[in-house]
């Protein structure tokens, strides 16, 4: 840690006494007359989905006759007494996307248990009906929360069922039992719901029984903290995929990553990968489906307060979607989705617009000499992008990444740094990294690999990278719309090799 310390000041202070118009070139033809931003699109949702109610929370997917149906909680942000209605977003592929909007709505009355609506979970039932379990909320309750019951027909129009409410038992905390997560085990022809609860002060996941989808059996704990925290698990989901079970949730303190586990039988053991997390926290209540073939994981990533940048999350934001490929010991991996990729191939033509004296650029390749600070910059972004690189040849104790919303030193405001003394990959929503902790981390073992393969989208204020299809990084970046971005080194010899753009 000393030496990235050391790295970070001696670069921090070439910064400041040399200078951006010593230390950098502008290397832009000024015979050729550029638009001002790399491409042509403003505003775009259609990446990272917002809700035509506002913002995405907690989201709820589930797969029906090639279609995947995810239910999500409407962060209107209107200032009713009621909030957090059931939208639907349905898509084929996590590329386009049709948004119903509302389909469940909070109770009008401020005495009714679901004048705010939690997290819960679709089924098709042997009925031949759709059922939704969804969290009731009320703050002026006592317990303020219970799982409730409602049909639909055609996941539009649903029918509540007020006489099927389930409370928690005397061994679960009454106002922390939620997000139900219910499935069918074709084995013993039962239904079971996963609910988020508590006991002897202690996040757990209870498990209850059903044969009709009305009354429950509580068949007791099936899963407890095992992360050496008290922590909540929140938004369980519980699938078999390609031979293995697996298990997710979120900790809701004090880290709020998305964790799973896996088994060879529903019944467990359960145990943890060796990564056994998606994402950082820019990615929140994320929860898996499939068809069969694909799985994936839905969740968001939040707005910042205030709205800006250098401020801590806040609730509710974009929904992101990860797909996740299955290793050969089963342990599961987010990679970029190759629908999306196949639907941004237009690439862009790209060059840096500014660079280090000390660095070289030749037919889309970046290298730098290890020479204090050292950036390449490029022209600004507004719309979604597709960047992808490859970086090879770098210091298994040096410092380097992604740099957005530069200032006069060329250096940027939201920055992405593969951290390999530390192993660690970081994101600083501020330039003095020196005096800030990094917003955002994941662990990563620097020294296993020699190249880091890079695919980064950028869109609508929010970035997601995958490294070499082991890790997602998601961040919220406002300024990574309508301002410029580059990559950088710090006392640290790299090369980004192969840059290109796509849109």
């Amino acid at each position: 840690m000393q030496r990235v310390k050391a790295i970070l000041l001696t670069g921090i202070i070439a910064i400041a006494s040399i200078g951006c118009s010593q230390n950098s070139e502008d290397i832009r033809d000024e015979s050729v007359v550029e638009e001002k931003y790399l491409g042509e699109s403003f505003e775009d949702h259609s990446v990272f989905p917002v809700s035509v109610e506002g913002l995405i929370g907690d989201t709820m997917p589930f797969y029906d006759n090639g279609t995947y149906n995810v239910f999500y909680l409407a962060d209107q942000r209107n200032g009713k007494q009621g909030y957090h209605p059931w939208g639907l977003i349905k898509t084929s592929d996590f590329v386009t996307y049709d948004d119903k909007g509302v389909v469940l709505n909070y109770a009008d009355n401020v005495e009714d248990q679901d004048i705010a609506l939690g997290t819960g979970s679709v089924i098709k039932g042997n009925d031949g009906r759709y059922h939704a379990f969804y969290t009731g909320h009320n703050d002026m309750f006592e317990p303020k929360e219970a799982v409730m019951h409602a049909v639909s027909d055609d996941m539009e129009n649903w029918e509540k069922i007020p006489e099927d409410t389930l409370y928690a038992g005397e061994d679960y905390a009454p106002n922390d039992f939620r997000d139900p997560y219910v499935f069918y085990y074709d084995q013993d022809k039962c239904y079971y719901m996963l609910i988020a609860t508590r006991k002897d002060n202690m996040g757990i996941i209870a498990r209850y029984k059903s044969t009709d989808l009305t009354s429950w059996e509580d068949t007791g704990v099936f899963f407890q903290n095992d992360m050496g925290t008290d922590s909540n698990l929140e938004c369980p989901t519980l699938l078999e995929y390609k031979g293995k079970w697996y298990l997710s949730f979120s900790d809701q303190w004090p880290h709020r990553l998305v964790h799973y586990r896996m088994a060879n039988t529903m019944e467990g053991p359960f145990t943890i990968p060796a990564q056994d997390i998606f994402d950082c926290n820019g990615f929140y209540a994320g929860r898996m489906e499939t068809d069969g073939e694909n799985l994936y994981v839905v969740g968001w990533n939040g707005t910042k307060k205030n709205h800006t940048d250098s401020e801590d999350y806040d609730w509710g934001g974009n929904m992101v979607t990860h797909l996740l490929k299955q290793g050969e010991d089963g342990s599961l991996y987010p990679v970029l989705n190759p629908k999306l990729e196949e639907a941004m191939s237009n690439e862009l033509a790209v060059a840096p617009l500014k660079m280090s004296e000390s660095a070289t650029y030749k037919d889309g390749n970046i290298s730098f000499a290890e020479d204090k600070y050292e950036m390449a910059g490029f022209k600004e972004l507004m719309g979604s992008y597709l960047i992808k690189t490859t970086i090879r040849g770098f210091d298994k104790e040096g410092m380097f990444g992604f740099c957005f919303n530069t200032n006069e030193e060329s250096v940027g405001s939201l920055n992405i740094i593969f951290n390999a003394s530390n192993n660690r990959i970081e994101f600083y929503n501020g330039s003095n990294i020196m005096e800030r902790t990094a917003q955002s981390y994941v662990d990563y073992d620097f020294s296993k690999v020699d190249e880091l393969k890079v695919s980064m989208i950028v869109s609508d204020g929010v970035v997601s990278m995958y490294v070499n299809d082991e890790i997602a990084f998601t961040t919220r970046m406002y300024m990574s719309q309508g301002s410029d971005w580059g990559v950088f080194s710090i006392n640290s010899k790299v090369s980004f090799e192969e840059l290109k753009v796509f849109k």
